[in-house]
């Protein structure tokens, strides 16, 4: 069949569905393209404008390893520019695993009788902050099932808990969401809760393929799905996350998916996702999949420089799903933020002992990397990242259309890395041993040292020297 493009549907509709598979395909078969339409296209990007449709697929179907090299390369450039050297880190707290869904690559699907069936007490969901705070974190995202014991309020108590629990110097100032899909009075209440970003992943955007793989319950309905984050934007919620699970179908679709779901956002809501993400599939209890589209290292590590080109100011995550080999490579192509120390077995943080493996029957998935916290620290440090728990655009109103006022224009950078030293400065008195603590403090001299000498550096100096004193919770 012919493409015309001039056909599809030209307009987005809020709450209407708007993946159209032939559009898609009809972009991922054009031919092949030369190398100077691929130059063209990246510098675009370095420019820091959205590439579309035609233009992304017009990178997933540079094959070549030379360009696909060029895609890595600019991708690379293309982070520097507008996230400098930081990388933001958090952490996933698993609130509880009962679910009524039988996806077929979960571990938490309702046919698995081997799993493991616990919801955290308000008593233990405070154990599991307290031992978060006290190795420095201060941004998590809080995961549940979806189950019908984990509705909006119960989501929303789970978030005043967390923000309430105190622990020497430690806080968390930032809670995000990753959960089921709730109507719109069910995501006013958790937006009233303080909530930062509400993460739902579409796990696939192919039709055919998401009812193969999604077995029974309510999660079998694409389109509620697909529609998710447009109702928690009706309801005020105007910071989300989305993403695709690869390796269910076609990674050049799931790319072009994600892309369109961006298109839409901005459309009817004049903002995109705060953040993609892009999980790969890993063991699972019970998995069982079609495994025709796992995605190799060498496609994973190219689909993220894609995003990257794509999208130039949308924050991207990588999570401990990866090793700790492609979490570094990946790092350098665009990614923005990642998890760190993590644990998702039930009440893991606060009940692990050192050393030991952690329990499949407790876990959605399998992860593979299991460094500490302070391990990821130091070792961004070694590589001349700045390691950031920075909350402040979320904390100051810079979110959503506001955020993209901001970050367009590439003010953000502005505030990002000096927020970011301030959070690195805390961390580095409060929590970090002896060695990375210089290691830290000395990488601070040096981004000090590559500032331009004006009134703003000299607000800076002065914020990191009341850090010294004590003072904590300082940005911009």
């Amino acid at each position: 069949m012919k493409f015309h493009p001039e056909k599809l549907r030209i307009s987005d509709q809020r709450m209407k569905p708007f993946i159209d598979a032939e559009e898609i395909w009809g972009y991922i078969h054009q031919s092949a393209p030369g190398k100077n339409r691929i130059l063209e296209i990246v510098a675009k990007s370095l420019e820091k404008n959205r590439l579309t449709l035609e233009e992304t697929a017009v990178l997933i179907n540079a094959n070549d390893p030379e360009l696909v090299e060029e895609i890595k390369q600019g991708a690379k450039s293309l982070k520097e520019k507008v996230y400098g050297q930081r990388i933001v880190l958090f952490a996933p707290l698993y609130v509880g695993n009962l679910c009524i869904n039988n996806c077929t690559y979960c571990g938490y699907k309702t046919s698995n009788q081997h799993m493991k069936r616990i919801t955290l007490t308000h008593d233990e969901l405070v154990n599991q902050v307290k031992t978060l705070e006290d190795t420095g974190q201060k941004r998590l995202i809080l995961v549940f099932g979806e189950h019908p014991k984990y509705d909006a309020n119960f989501i929303a108590d789970s978030v005043r808990t967390v923000y309430s629990v105190k622990s020497g110097p430690g806080e968390i100032r930032r809670v995000n969401i990753n959960a089921a899909p709730l109507d719109i009075d069910g995501f006013r209440i958790v937006r009233d809760a303080k909530i930062g970003t509400y993460q739902i992943f579409q796990e696939t955007y192919h039709e055919g393929t998401y009812w193969k793989v999604h077995m029974g319950g309510i999660k079998r309905n694409y389109e509620w799905r697909l529609t998710a984050l447009d109702r928690a934007q009706e309801a005020g919620i105007d910071d989300v996350g989305i993403g695709a699970l690869f390796g269910l179908y076609d990674w050049r679709f799931e790319v072009m998916g994600l892309l369109r779901h961006t298109n839409h956002f901005e459309a009817c809501y004049n903002v995109g996702p705060h953040t993609i993400s892009f999980p790969r599939i890993q063991f699972a209890s019970e998995l069982n999949i079609d495994k025709n589209h796992l995605v190799s290292d060498y496609d994973f590590t190219r689909l993220v420089a894609i995003l990257r080109l794509a999208v130039p100011y949308t924050g991207l995550i990588l999570t401990a799903r990866e090793s700790s080999a492609i979490r570094d490579e990946i790092l350098q192509f665009g990614v923005s933020q990642i998890d760190g120390g993590t644990n998702i077995e039930m009440g893991g943080y606060a009940n692990k002992k050192e050393n030991e493996k952690q329990d499949i029957d407790f876990e959605q998935f399998q992860i593979n990397d299991n460094r500490s916290l302070n391990e990821i620290m130091e070792e961004l440090i070694d590589h001349k990242y700045i390691p950031s728990f920075c909350t402040s655009c979320y904390r100051s109103g810079r979110t959503g259309e506001h955020f993209m006022e901001f970050s367009v224009p590439g003010f953000i950078k502005r505030f990002c890395q000096p927020n970011a030293m301030l959070t690195l400065a805390e961390y580095l008195e409060d929590y970090a041993p002896a060695e990375t603590k210089a290691k830290g403090e000395k990488l601070l001299e040096e981004k000090l040292g590559e500032m331009e000498e004006n009134g703003f550096k000299e607000k800076l100096k002065e914020k990191l020297r009341l850090v010294k004193d004590g003072k904590r919770d300082l940005y911009f």
